[in-house]
């Protein structure tokens, strides 16, 4: 892999964002959607302050993050559910730890203080990942979801249910 730089999401990367999203379906052990969402669904569902890019040195998109609010009670501010993907080309190649680490850094830059992800416990590399960014297993949420596609269709499917708790708040 070539040098990889992590940048703010423009509106302008959305068809890499969503080729990898894609990738990410097609595995089947990334999301219960089945396609992802059009730009105005995830424009509007996603904190505009937290979407990044890894971008290569031509500034193709590798890999992106972006998070969600947990609730829009004020006892949840600076709570949120993250997603992180890299393109098949690149896993394994330290993109998502170097996204991940700055997603976390830019994150409790911007008053977060816990960052929520559910996993697939098929997902080894998600896993081990968000493990090696202090991560922790709260839990196995059992059959969340059942799938509706592939050749998963019908299957339900557990989550573990994962969480990292600011160092820099002193919320830990």
């Amino acid at each position: 892999m070539t040098e990889v730089t992590i940048r703010a999401m423009k509106a302008g990367d959305w068809p890499a964002v969503e080729r990898i999203y894609a990738e990410g379906i097609a595995s089947g052990n990334a999301t219960f959607q089945d396609k992802p969402p059009s730009w105005e669904e995830f424009d509007g569902g996603k904190i505009r302050g937290l979407r990044l890019v890894a971008v290569d040195t031509q500034d193709n998109v590798v890999g992106w993050a972006a998070a969600s609010s947990v609730s829009s009670r004020p006892v949840y501010q600076g709570v949120i559910e993250h997603s992180i993907y890299v393109s098949k080309n690149a896993r394994g190649a330290g993109v998502g730890h170097l996204l991940l680490a700055e997603f976390i850094t830019t994150s409790e830059a911007a008053g977060v203080w816990m960052i929520q992800s559910a996993v697939f416990p098929e997902n080894r590399g998600s896993l081990a990942l968000h493990a090696a960014h202090g991560f922790r297993e709260v839990g196995i949420r059992e059959r969340i979801g059942r799938m509706s596609f592939g050749p998963w269709a019908g299957q339900w499917r557990d989550n573990v249910f994962l969480e990292r708790r600011s160092t820099v708040t002193g919320t830990n």
